[in-house]
């Protein structure tokens, strides 16, 4: 498996999450969001500390460089997890307008996100490392707890 089938698979289903809990705050049902909203956060946050403490780390050595792409999605990470806590506020008041401006913002974000990672980060992990690197930082990444 490649690094990139690995990663892109838990934003896909970031992204499936994301949209239930966006539905349910337009429709109103906070209890729903909360729920969803939640699921979101942990998988987001679970796969944001997988590449910050496995993929990141192992990518800079390989290219020698902290300074490069890893430097700029971890910066975007820090806006994401803002993000979400204020996401978090405007459930817990049940507000329902500043939920969805949120998550607009949010979506644009991680849809902006994601594309660098997918198609440049990522695709340079496949390309940098050889077959059995990959299968170990795919197992390194895999036993990462939430």
């Amino acid at each position: 498996m490649d690094i990139s089938q690995y990663l892109i698979a838990e934003h896909r289903e970031c992204d499936v999450i994301f949209a239930r809990a966006e539905k349910a705050a337009a429709e109103g049902d906070f209890t729903t969001t909360k729920d969803e909203f939640l699921k979101f956060a942990d998988e987001t946050l679970h796969h944001f500390k997988k590449e910050e403490e496995e993929f990141f780390p192992a990518f800079e050595a390989a290219t020698g460089s902290a300074e490069g792409p890893t430097r700029v999605m971890k910066y975007e990470h820090e806006q994401v997890r803002g993000l979400l806590g204020k996401m978090a506020q405007a459930i817990e008041s049940e507000d329902k307008d500043a939920y969805l401006s949120l998550a607009e913002s949010l979506m644009i974000l991680l849809q902006q996100h994601n594309m660098k990672e997918e198609q440049m980060l990522y695709a340079m992990a496949d390309r940098l490392f050889p077959p059995n690197a990959k299968e170990e930082l795919i197992e390194k990444m895999k036993k990462v707890a939430p």
